[in-house]
C-alpha cells in the first residue's frame, strides 16, 4: 500500500478522535486525521491511521 493510498471511507466513519472522542475529518494532501475538538492531526502512515497523542501534531 502506498504512502498516499485512500483511507477507508467506513473507517474513517468509525474513527473518532482519542482524546475528545469528537468527529474526525480526512486531510487528503497531508494524509491525516484533523481532530478540530482537540486540535491535533493524527497522521497517516502506509495507510494506517496512528492514533496516539503523542504522534499527533498541534495544528496552528
Amino acid at each position: 500500500m502506498s504512502e498516499q493510498s485512500e483511507i477507508d471511507r467506513k473507517m474513517l466513519e468509525t474513527l473518532v478522535c482519542p482524546v475528545t472522542h469528537a468527529r474526525l475529518t480526512y486531510d487528503r494532501e497531508a494524509q491525516e486525521l484533523i481532530s478540530q475538538a482537540a486540535g491535533l492531526a493524527f497522521p497517516i502512515r502506509r495507510g494506517i491511521p496512528i492514533m496516539l497523542e503523542e504522534e499527533a501534531r498541534t495544528l496552528d
